[in-house]
């Protein structure tokens, strides 16, 4: 995240150009914001946020190409605080369910508009809440709207979201469990006890009392010894199954 302690760096999505001038005007009158640009769809949307990293998006919900919680749902790096701003005050609910910061239902005003950065700012002093929050809105209607499940993940100072098919394996090491995707490294914000449970009807595994593994990125098992087996995932980790999770092992082969 860049920028200073107290100025957002804030991006404006609407597909109506009015709309994005009303809120230029607007936040020129406010005091810590730098707007570094605009978007006129979800996709321009997308890519934006991807290529200019913002603390703040102020996000329009209903536009062409994806919506506004289509949106939310893609970004895949450093989490901003979102603010949708909506026409239609039924997205209210709908907006906070997803883990918005605050919501402008149009026509709004300055002091309104300030009420939500001061949001946007309280929000960024606690960054893995807000991703908390947002992987637990979005996992709650991950199974009836078919999408793929989110898991937080830490890297450095930022908090992000991944995709849960994008990991290959959870490893404890101390206190510390580090999430492994096909060649990057993350620090989890769970025990590997908590993912367990949570994953439990997942394609997770625990093989070993420190490693949790995506049996869908399974290569390869190796034969050790009659109880002693060895996994290679299909970006080249291995890991040691535990004596005690031979069957389950097994149970992949039968």
């Amino acid at each position: 995240m860049t920028g200073g302690t107290n100025r957002l760096r804030t991006l404006i999505v609407d597909d109506e150009e009015a709309a994005r001038e009303v809120l230029r005007r607007d936040l020129s009158e406010l005091e810590g914001i730098e707007i570094v640009g605009e978007a006129e769809n979800g996709d321009a949307a997308r890519r934006q946020i991807k290529a200019l990293d913002p603390d703040l998006v102020l996000l329009d919900i209903q536009m062409p190409v994806c919506d506004g919680f289509e949106v939310v749902r893609s970004i895949q790096g450093h989490l901003p605080s979102i603010v949708f701003v909506t026409a239609y005050s039924e997205h209210a609910l709908k907006a906070f369910e997803v883990g918005a910061v605050d919501y402008l239902l149009k026509p709004f005003g300055v002091e309104r508009l300030k009420r939500s950065i001061d949001r946007a700012r309280q929000a960024r002093r606690r960054p893995q809440d807000s991703a908390e929050r947002m992987a637990r809105t979005l996992n709650a209607d991950a199974a009836h709207e078919r999408r793929i499940p989110k898991i937080v993940a830490c890297h450095g100072r930022d908090f992000l979201l991944l995709d849960l098919d994008q990991i290959y394996a959870f490893r404890a090491a101390g206190e510390t469990v580090w999430i492994q995707t096909r060649n990057r490294q993350f620090r989890a914000t769970q025990t590997l006890g908590s993912l367990s449970r949570r994953l439990s009807d997942s394609p997770f595994l625990r093989v070993h009392r420190s490693i949790l593994v995506n049996s869908d990125k399974i290569k390869r098992i190796s034969a050790l010894s009659s109880r002693r087996w060895l996994l290679t995932l299909d970006n080249g980790i291995q890991c040691t199954v535990s004596k005690r999770n031979a069957a389950m092992v097994r149970a992949l082969l039968a």
